[in-house]
């Protein structure tokens, strides 16, 4: 694996664990860590108050030049979260489950410090 792609993937794991610790100061319980299947992964599933929560966590450095880290959760993107939570759904029981999917943004300097974290409540819809 180069040195990027590492790097990527550390910040990104770094990232998950700042916004599952944050999530969990908000009151949430996190159920589970990147369950994936065949149509995709979902970084958290969480519950707040009944509701199953699915969210997307991006994470960017800070001088990142390709938008905000919510600007990346494009159409596909969405449709792939909404098909991977309908399979999590379904293998999970959880039919009668109100849901909502939020977003969590994350930038970081270059050293790894935590420079902002924004959570966006039903980011898709």
């Amino acid at each position: 694996m180069n040195g990027r792609l590492a790097g990527r993937k550390e910040r990104g794991a770094r990232g998950e664990a700042e916004a599952a610790a944050y999530l969990q100061k908000q009151g949430m319980s996190i159920i589970a860590r990147n369950w994936s299947c065949r149509t995709g992964e979902i970084d958290l599933v969480a519950e707040e108050e009944g509701i199953l929560v699915f969210v997307e966590v991006r994470t960017r450095n800070l001088n990142a030049t390709y938008g905000t880290p919510q600007e990346s959760v494009n159409a596909r993107k969405q449709w792939k979260m909404i098909e991977t939570a309908r399979v999590y759904i379904h293998r999970h029981g959880r039919h009668e489950s109100q849901i909502r999917f939020d977003v969590v943004s994350i930038r970081m300097a270059s050293d790894g410090e935590l420079t902002e974290l924004t959570h966006i409540r039903n980011a898709l819809g």
